[in-house]
């Protein structure tokens, strides 16, 4: 059975370098299945994988009434065959855009469908990424399966862990399991405010892992090159490799 690991957290956190190192890290134990919730879907660029036609894309073929009419098959096998089709394949990790959200028009049945479909698909691999949209959407809305590790992503502001609180308490209120949730502070120049050390007290996070700002990570992005390309020695890869091992992972 696959483990799931998802990332969350407000913007411009680090959930996609968290997610493309861990990524990294869980190819060498076994296949992973990566899932990009943004509809921005850069996941592919810090993976070094070619882009992708995304799943929202699919999804829209499920509500346009012409599209419904021209298939010759059940809708929702139709859905199982086409997220097979945007599937990038690649050596130890398969990537699958999640792409643009929902647009006007019922989308609870296409939902239905896609969960199932996913959920299928990722029976087949040892381990399933899924880098979240700014907020919870996908999971909110249930287009996630269940999660075995929600990972909190958090930069050292107030505003980063007032962000990873709320989604906390969204979880409670949602069908989704989470059998784990932890906070995870990136972006650190040296060691945690005392401020923000109290506001993950009072948010009753648990704090797993506090990842150092890393000065090779810009050279990387300057030059578009995968993030993955950052060397064992750096301390962002050390970081990560730790907090691996802390979730039983490594």
């Amino acid at each position: 059975m696959s483990k799931t690991i998802a990332i969350a957290g407000k913007g411009g956190t680090g959930k996609t370098t968290i997610a493309a190192l861990l990524i990294k890290l869980l190819t060498e134990k076994g296949a992973v299945l990566a899932i990009d919730g943004d509809p921005s879907a850069n996941l592919h660029m810090a993976l070094g994988l070619p882009p992708a036609e995304t799943v929202g894309a699919v999804r829209e073929e499920m509500v346009d009434r012409r599209v419904a009419e021209r298939i010759g098959i059940p809708r929702p096998d139709y859905l199982a065959l086409r997220v097979q089709e945007v599937l990038v394949e690649s050596q130890g990790v398969d990537l699958l855009a999640m792409g643009r959200p929902e647009g006007p028009g019922c989308y609870c049945a296409a939902n239905n469908w896609l969960r199932d479909s996913i959920d299928r698909l990722a029976g087949n691999y040892d381990y399933v990424v899924i880098d979240c949209e700014a907020g919870m959407e996908h999971i909110s809305r249930q287009t996630a399966r269940d999660v075995d590790i929600l990972l909190l992503a958090s930069d050292p502001t107030i505003r980063g862990i007032s962000a990873a609180g709320r989604m906390k308490e969204l979880i409670g209120e949602l069908r989704t399991y989470v059998d784990q949730i932890a906070l995870v502070v990136n972006r650190v120049s040296d060691s945690l405010p005392p401020e923000i050390a109290q506001a993950i007290k009072e948010a009753e996070l648990e704090l797993i892992a506090v990842l150092p700002e890393d000065p090779g990570m810009m050279m990387l992005e300057v030059r578009g090159a995968p993030l993955t390309e950052l060397p064992a020695e750096s301390p962002l890869r050390k970081g990560v490799l730790a907090l691996a091992g802390k979730l039983g992972l490594v």
